[in-house]
């Protein structure tokens, strides 16, 4: 099925055809069972090293005699195996992944060439300040801009992704707590928060309070003022929430807070949700990550890379990490080492660069203007979605969803068909499936984020399978249970891959 091509025809309709596919895939992707002894597909000079000198370099003692489970294939064959994994790899280039809370968006190929201008791609972070002005102009700016769109003083380029952001930001609310002659204890995380906040603000230093939400999956402001005293260093919180919930009472909650002398911490990774529209230090934050590979438009996912920049209030900019990138009266730009409360490097040299660069050319490429609008489209798109699946999912929170919706298998567990099987379905319809069973205050979550840069054609294809398989449910459960059936590898035991995992390849 193509993109846009809302005609939901299940692919087990033709089951016989359909399980004979991948079975050829499957056998054909083990290029371990093309190894044939004699085959090469490269050829090495000749040695040049004396043996003597092999044995200084590398004793015999640390060289294995031969090479066990020797691999033998052809120069074909390794380019076939790789084409053939290439083209069974899911990506955003490939169609919507609708991750929730992780906004998997296009990423504009502007954005590359910019990113690989040689003077930013062979730049050297050991180079002297006066070789490398194009590079600090460029973070320079990006700060600036960063202050403007999070409405704060400072920003620091130097954490490299959303959690690093957070421990950076928790480790200067330490800072400042320290300085004031209270330390504090603990760090006040909503159930509905990123599950990467308790880790982050554990290794800071603090114990963890839990705040359960209200009826509408937002933080109960009752709850907030009684759980803050004099001991409570901050407040953790997702805006909007893992719900796609925007927390309306947002400056009650600084307010809350700022009259104990805490602070109010956001999690920014669901910027994409409001970017242009409003900015945090309006709302009374005090610190705030943004992850530019989302809400920025860089590419990411399978570890890497990323960019987590933080902002911060007044009360905040003694401590950021150190250097701070500055300009100097003549335009010329360097590197401030001298803030004697900073918490110190967070990261070797300036972060991930390359990750900077394709941000802010993704942002001066929208502008203001088209960076509201991404907001705007992608909320829209999020209640597109919502208002065609709600009846055939669970809806567990009625209040406005922004970016992103979150349903549940409710209505599917009565027939024993639960989350993990309408994803893995949602695999034989040509979809990666949604973020799921999280977050963790909705039972057998679907957490789905379009974002904006699907047109209504992907978003009505997608829909069309998940109410198809809503209805697959009802009719032929089994069908769903048994997913995935046309993928060449069909469903795993993914407990048992997690607890005893293969990581070579053996005879």
């Amino acid at each position: 099925m193509s993109a846009g091509d809302t005609t939901m025809t299940p692919v087990l309709e033709q089951q016989e055809v359909a399980a004979a596919a991948p079975q050829r895939i499957l056998r054909e992707g083990l290029i371990f069972e093309h190894s044939k002894a004699g085959r090469r597909g490269y050829q090495l000079p000749a040695l040049d090293v004396p043996e003597q000198a092999l044995d200084q370099l590398l004793p015999k003692p640390l060289r294995r005699a031969a090479i066990e489970d020797e691999l033998e294939v052809s120069e074909v064959g390794v380019i076939r195996h790789f084409t053939r994994l290439s083209k069974l790899n899911m990506s955003i280039d490939a169609g919507l992944y609708p991750l929730g809370s992780c906004t998997m968006k296009h990423n504009p190929r502007i954005n590359e060439e910019i990113a690989r201008t040689p003077g930013f791609a062979l730049s050297h972070p050991l180079q002297p300040a006066h070789q490398i002005q194009g590079s600090l102009e460029l973070m320079w700016h990006l700060e600036q801009t960063l202050k403007e769109i999070f409405g704060m003083p400072r920003v620091t380029l130097q954490p490299v992704a959303g959690a690093h952001g957070e421990l950076t930001g928790i480790l200067m609310v330490r800072k400042a707590q320290i300085k004031a002659g209270n330390p504090r204890t603990y760090i006040l995380i909503p159930d509905s928060a990123h599950g990467t906040h308790p880790a982050s603000a554990a290794f800071a230093g603090y114990e963890i309070k839990e705040l359960k939400s209200n009826s509408r999956g937002t933080v109960d402001l009752n709850a907030l003022a009684e759980a803050v005293t004099e001991d409570v260093a901050a407040l953790m919180v997702t805006v909007p929430n893992t719900l796609g919930v925007f927390e309306s009472e947002i400056k009650k909650f600084a307010e809350i807070l700022h009259a104990k002398g805490a602070f109010l911490y956001c999690d920014g990774a669901n910027l994409n949700a409001f970017v242009g529209i409003a900015r945090p230090g309006d709302m009374g934050i005090d610190v705030m990550h943004s992850n530019l590979h989302k809400t920025f438009s860089t590419p990411h996912g399978g570890g890497g890379p990323g960019a987590g920049p933080v902002g911060v209030s007044e009360r905040l900019v003694p401590f950021l990490p150190s250097p701070t990138v500055e300009r100097a009266a003549d335009g010329t730009f360097y590197l401030q080492y001298d803030h004697p409360d900073s918490i110190g490097r967070m990261r070797a040299f300036h972060g991930n660069f390359g990750v900077l660069v394709r941000a802010l050319t993704y942002i001066r490429s929208m502008g203001p203007e088209g960076l509201r609008r991404i907001a705007e489209i992608a909320v829209l798109n999020a209640n597109y979605i919502r208002a065609r699946l709600k009846s055939s999912y669970y809806l567990p929170y009625d209040a406005a969803t922004l970016h992103e919706v979150v349903f549940s298998d409710k209505m599917q567990s009565a027939q024993d068909v639960h989350t993990l099987d309408i994803a893995k379905r949602l695999m034989d319809y040509g979809f990666h499936p949604p973020t799921i069973y999280f977050p963790l205050i909705v039972a057998g979550a679907l957490m789905i984020e379009p974002t904006e840069s699907e047109p209504k054609e992907e978003l009505d294809a997608f829909c069309d399978a998940m109410i198809a398989i809503a209805q697959e449910v009802k009719e032929r459960p089994e069908l769903v249970r048994t997913a995935p059936h046309t993928t060449p590898v069909r469903r795993l035991d993914e407990a048992r891959a997690a607890r005893n995992p293969i990581l070579r390849w053996k005879k």
